[in-house]
């Protein structure tokens, strides 16, 4: 029997596939509202063919006017909020020789301002009612710049930083903010690697740290431990020793 969660009403956007495809049956079988967002309306209907009270919501979460009018509607049906999880995400592997431009936008618009487009309208309303729990995806990608991935970890970067400058002011108007940095999980995102993934973990293992996290409000979720403590001790190493640490240790080697 799935175990009852301490949410009456959720938002997941980036919510057709791997963790948030997950999170989004997990916790509607733990008997929460869930409301789904993410460009492919078929993949979402999936999803609420296989667990209750799902609510399909697609959303190029890129878009603010569309953004504004889910978020509305989201309330109008399943009710205010107790959490939003900003999920959507792509990864674009990127280093200098292939860099692009427009690439490494579309990472920006949807990594960072897709979060932006819906944080806007969920704080104000959490703020108003004085209480809510946020959580954002951003990645251990995000603590340093990694080697390929030159749009990728700018936009998780941002991330980390825009919860860690709201957290402390929304706290005190009752509001939890949780930013979500995993590892190498194994979902269609990450099975375009052509490289080893060290410490990769099972969707169904990241979603239960997720919500586990989630429960106790923490404000940092991150997994796995191993690939955490790596990249927390590189993050502070002085620049030419992290350089050479990036560039020995980091750098991806490509599958044989």
């Amino acid at each position: 029997m799935t175990q009852s969660v301490p949410w009456t009403s959720i938002w997941i956007t980036g919510a057709s596939t791997g963790i948030g495809r997950e999170l989004a049956l997990t916790l509607a079988r733990a008997g929460a509202k869930v409301a789904v967002s993410a460009r492919s309306r078929e993949k979402l209907d999936e999803i609420a063919g296989l667990a209750p009270g799902v609510l399909v919501v697609p959303l190029d979460v890129t878009d603010q006017a569309a953004t504004a009018l889910a978020f509305a509607k989201i309330e109008a049906n399943i009710g205010p909020l107790d959490l939003v999880i900003l999920n959507a995400g792509v990864w674009h592997p990127m280093g200098a020789a292939s860099f692009d431009a427009q690439k490494s936008a579309n990472s920006m618009a949807v990594n960072y301002q897709g979060i932006a487009n819906a944080l806007e309208l969920v704080m104000r309303a959490m703020i108003a009612r004085g209480r809510g729990h946020i959580a954002m995806t951003s990645s251990v990608a995000g603590y340093r710049g990694l080697p390929q991935a030159a749009a990728y970890a700018p936009s998780k970067a941002a991330v980390i930083s825009l919860a860690e400058t709201l957290a402390p002011e929304l706290k005190k108007k009752g509001i939890t903010v949780t930013v979500i940095n995993p590892g190498f999980v194994d979902t269609p995102m990450t099975k375009v690697n052509d490289f080893p993934m060290p410490f990769l973990m099972t969707t169904a293992g990241a979603t239960q740290a997720i919500i586990d996290g989630l429960r106790r409000k923490k404000f940092e979720i991150a997994f796995p431990w191993q690939m955490v403590v790596l990249l927390k001790i590189a993050r502070v190493l002085p620049y030419p020793l992290y350089f050479w640490f990036a560039s020995t240790f980091l750098s991806p080697k490509r599958k044989n």
